[in-house]
């Protein structure tokens, strides 16, 4: 039978498994890398997307996220 019934179906994945796979997903969302957020922030402003097509994402956001000098 091709068919499984819901209980049976539910023995092949542990509960335990599924909660501790979905808080680890939960937890890399939260940290996310510094360039993952860079390059977030670039794709969201259009010429920095543009700038990032040519130039790279890492150029792009430096050139407009960078440390603005102020005198």
């Amino acid at each position: 039978d091709p068919f499984l019934n819901r209980r049976r179906a539910n023995d092949f994945i542990q509960a335990d498994t599924r909660l501790r796979a979905i808080t680890q997903e939960r937890i890399r969302e939260r940290s996310k890398a510094p360039q993952e957020h860079q390059r977030e922030l670039c794709e969201d402003y259009y010429p920095c997307e543009m700038y990032a097509f040519r130039h790279g994402y890492a150029a792009a956001y430096k050139h407009y996220f960078g440390r603005r000098r102020t005198k």
